[in-house]
């Protein structure tokens, strides 16, 4: 059989198994993780992003850029949003995810 299509499901476990894909995608997800955090405060606090730049004495533009996970932002940084937003900043270290994958069995 000969398939034009290769579902995204059978594509990531093909992909997972190279280990600098494995390593971009766990660092990718730190920044989501992380971008997802600042709009979730910010959607709790019920205020636009002009709003919590105005709290944070900076522009609109750079909050969209923090909100974009495209960047890590300084702790100086995380905290003005937190002030802003109402919250507390709380940094927190985890132990690493174990290694999957052959090599590690």
């Amino acid at each position: 059989m000969n398939r034009k299509f290769i579902p995204v499901e059978e594509a990531f476990r093909e992909w997972e198994k190279n280990p600098e894909f494995r390593a971009a995608y766990d660092a990718l997800e730190d920044e989501f993780a992380l971008a997802g955090a600042l709009i979730k405060a910010r959607g709790e606090a019920d205020m636009t992003q002009e709003q919590v730049a105005q709290a944070m004495g900076t522009t609109q533009a750079v909050v969209a850029r923090l909100e974009s996970g495209r960047s890590m932002p300084s702790t100086r940084t995380l905290e003005r949003f937190a002030k802003a937003t109402g919250t507390r900043l709380r940094i927190s270290f985890e132990p690493e995810k174990p290694a999957t994958g052959p090599a590690h069995r």
